[in-house]
């Protein structure tokens, strides 16, 4: 049985952390489901982390069912939320409701995640409505970064602050069933999950979320030279991946792999009689 809505929201009120972490992939979603991470997103990240884009803009809707598909097919448990990448909800309602309705039918994940607050409100709701769950996403929204400036923390003034906690009521009257916060100062992420009944998932947002999400590559040093300020290297699996393959081709060049243990024989009648043809 898949995580579902209701199972976050119970969590949430018996103040029970949510973590996350985003996969991108069959075999990381299995090993990441198998070891009880209760939502998996298909971010649009993927852009940057797996196919070296310098944002999340050029990500297609294509990318996302494809790797939406093979995070779902290597999962049991864990509810799979698919981003809406960049133009694929912000030209029309109707648009939005084809591209979702694709993400779920084709890819077969149980929610989409969409960002934007007051302008995507309507949006949200006749999705809902449609009985396609949501996930919300305010603060720092990476599909925005021409306008906002930037990677930098959102909503430290009084009036960006007041339009966040704006902007996740209106979510949440909207019918999302929970809320990312990125890159949005500690107390302000505290005050909006106490203002919501809704979960929230804090990146960057402080330890006072009701949960939080993590890009796996960077939880695993898969990019050794560079470390978000808002992650935590719980491995040097960059490093590791590193070593193993400068051995590899180190015992290739040498000789000393492939062995006979790594090899299978034949009858040596076969082969003589083929070395005598001509």
């Amino acid at each position: 049985m898949r995580t579902t809505p209701d199972q976050l929201r119970a969590m949430k009120q018996r103040g029970e952390r949510i973590p996350m972490l985003t996969a991108y992939d069959y075999s990381m979603a299995s090993i990441l489901d198998a070891a009880g991470v209760p939502i998996l997103l298909v971010g649009d990240t993927l852009g940057m982390v797996v196919l070296g884009y310098d944002s999340t803009l050029p990500v297609t809707l294509e990318d996302i069912i494809r790797h939406s598909q093979a995070v779902v097919r290597g999962t049991k448990n864990a509810m799979v939320v698919a981003d809406l990448p960049f133009l694929t909800f912000q030209v029309s309602r109707e648009e939005t409701m084809r591209n979702a309705g694709r993400v779920m039918k084709e890819a077969g994940v149980q929610a989409v995640k969409l960002e934007g607050g007051r302008r995507v409100a309507e949006t949200v709701h006749a999705l809902v409505e449609a009985g396609i769950p949501v996930m919300g996403h305010l603060g720092l929204t990476p599909q925005s970064v021409n306008v906002t400036g930037g990677f930098k923390v959102q909503g430290k003034t009084e009036a960006a602050a007041r339009t966040l906690l704006e902007d996740a009521k209106l979510l949440e009257q909207a019918g999302v069933f929970s809320i990312v916060l990125e890159l949005v100062p500690t107390e302000l992420a505290a005050l909006i999950t106490e203002r919501v009944s809704v979960p929230t998932i804090g990146i960057g947002a402080g330890p006072r979320c009701d949960g939080e999400v993590q890009v796996i590559q960077d939880i695993l040093g898969l990019f050794p030279d560079f470390a978000p300020r808002h992650t935590r290297r719980y491995a040097e699996v960059g490093k590791a991946i590193h070593d193993a393959v400068v051995a590899y081709v180190a015992d290739v060049r040498s000789r000393a792999f492939p062995t006979a243990k790594q090899s299978t024989s034949m009858d040596a009648a076969i082969i003589d009689r083929l070395r005598s043809q001509q």
